[in-house]
């Protein structure tokens, strides 16, 4: 991935979605040649020249601090996507590396938190949405239908952007199917600009928008989304519907703990210990690969 060219198409698929009556311009009826905001608009808002601000959607400059504050501003973005903004800024400072990164790995801290959630659904996942780790409850409330022992071989890990998009199983289980898509994709969105020069990421990536004409088109638009905690309905194939609260605790390895709760005394509540107590039989508590630390031995 090309941080400077993602850096434009994030300007310039920003600006398209901004109208002018959104930032106070009036148009006086005019007939308009492109969609949003023109690039001289955006300059014009942000205070910087028309032409600096086209050679930052080109990718032929850098852009300071303050002219990053100044776009965000302009450009009417949120948190999370300001802090994309500055990720992606930086990203274009950085040399690229061409190496493979090594695989990823739960600390021993995450792997303890994953298998002392015996009875609540827990999930590990990399910065690419590999499964890193679950539980038994996260196993069989997400994928039931694979190897549970798949977070363990780097090479076989379950990918949940992958199964999002490409897996009828997991598809059918959330009702509503475009909220988590969403959701998803401002992920990997804020992943790409954090890690631009990760080429396993940029693979993923490739690979649903050609197998996938929802990602494509989702990737398009540059939405980024933390995720930080989300309710969905979720029609499990054993228990039936629930309603349950995704809460994602952020690693400072870049990586993620998903969390699956229900309220407490309601039907989904009593579905999700179903389903939990059904997964009980059997198996290690937590199924992920080994943990990054000392050995045993040496903590001795």
């Amino acid at each position: 991935m090309n941080a400077k060219r993602q850096l434009g198409e994030f300007l310039q698929a920003r600006r398209s979605q901004l109208r002018p009556g959104d930032v106070g311009l009036e148009t006086y009826g005019e007939r308009r040649r492109v969609p949003g905001l023109r690039r001289e608009e955006l300059a014009l808002l942000a205070g910087v020249s028309q032409s600096y601000y086209a050679r930052l959607e080109q990718g032929q400059s850098n852009a300071s601090a303050e002219v990053l504050e100044a776009l965000a501003q302009a450009l009417r973005l949120g948190e999370a996507e300001r802090r994309h903004l500055r990720e992606l800024a930086e990203g274009t400072r950085r040399r690229e590396r061409a190496r493979r990164p090594a695989p990823e790995r739960v600390t021993a801290a995450v792997a303890q938190l994953v298998a002392s959630l015996g009875d609540v659904p827990v999930v590990a996942l990399g910065r690419r949405s590999d499964v890193l780790a679950w539980n038994r409850a996260g196993h069989a409330l997400y994928a039931g239908h694979l190897d549970p022992d798949g977070p363990a071989v780097p090479d076989r890990r379950p990918n949940m952007a992958r199964l999002v998009f490409l897996d009828a199983h997991t598809r059918d289980l959330y009702a509503d199917w475009p909220a988590k898509a969403k959701a998803v994709v401002g992920a990997l969105r804020l992943a790409s600009g954090r890690y631009p020069d990760d080429p396993a990421l940029a693979s993923i990536i490739g690979e649903l928008a050609l197998r996938s004409s929802e990602f494509a088109s989702l990737w398009a638009t540059h939405r980024v989304k933390t995720g930080d905690a989300a309710v969905y309905e979720m029609r499990h194939p054993l228990v039936g519907g629930m309603d349950v609260t995704q809460q994602t605790l952020h690693t400072e390895q870049g990586q993620c703990v998903v969390v699956a709760t229900t309220e407490p005394d309601s039907p989904s509540r009593a579905a999700m210990t179903l389903l939990v107590h059904s997964a009980a039989a059997g198996g290690d508590d937590v199924q992920s690969a080994p943990v990054r630390g000392p050995s045993p031995a040496r903590r001795a």
